[in-house]
């Protein structure tokens, strides 16, 4: 984490110089004010206004650092690949035998991913999304929730009977109505509470 030391006239203005140094808004920083700065005599500065501003850990580096600190713990050596995308920042866990990672239908890696978010953002100006990944599983499974979303589609306007699906997280339920928006013959939508909501295929 970088800091800075800056004087000025006044504490506001030394922490303006800090901040511009930095090039950082306030809220993303801690502030310590070493000297207030005072006047002498007939209002002449005699003393200036002194403060240390330290760039706080953003939420990216936060996540990363809380990930490498889960993995020593449970004996797992893996390398880690960080992206932006968009919006939010993609972790992706790289290495051999990460299954435990991953759990059920990725129900492991979608609690990992819980936790490193409130990790993360805990204590920051504004909630930065952090997505977690494990050999790119997401990616797999999103294909996987797309051929199932077809087939199930086709099944449903063979039989004429509505389909339900296995419980999903929000992010794959999405997914799936994502994949059926535009079919002529079938809607989808969700039904039941969390952590068992899940998505209903039928004919419209």
């Amino acid at each position: 984490m970088r800091e800075v030391e800056k004087q000025g006239r006044t504490v506001e203005e030394a922490i303006e110089n800090a901040l511009k140094e930095l090039n950082a808004k306030r809220e993303e920083v801690e502030i310590t004010v070493i000297e207030e700065g005072s006047r002498g005599i007939f209002g002449i500065l005699s003393k200036q206004a002194k403060v240390k501003v330290r760039l706080k850990e953003r939420p990216e580096e936060k996540a990363v650092n809380f990930v490498k600190g889960l993995l020593q713990k449970i004996n797992i050596f893996a390398e880690i690949e960080t992206q932006k995308v968009d919006e939010f920042y993609k972790i992706n866990i790289k290495g051999k035998g990460l299954g435990i990672l991953i759990g059920k239908h990725g129900e492991t890696l979608n609690s990992l991913q819980y936790l490193v978010n409130l990790v993360a953002n805990k204590g920051w100006h504004e909630y930065i999304k952090i997505i977690i990944d494990v050999e790119n599983y997401r990616e797999k499974r999103e294909k996987a929730l797309i051929d199932l979303a077809i087939k199930m589609a086709k099944r449903v306007k063979d039989t004429k009977k509505s389909i339900k699906l296995e419980p999903m997280p929000p992010y794959e339920r999405k997914i799936i109505h994502k994949t059926l928006q535009n079919d002529p013959k079938v809607k989808t939508h969700s039904e039941g509470e969390e952590p068992f909501r899940r998505v209903v295929i039928s004919l419209k």
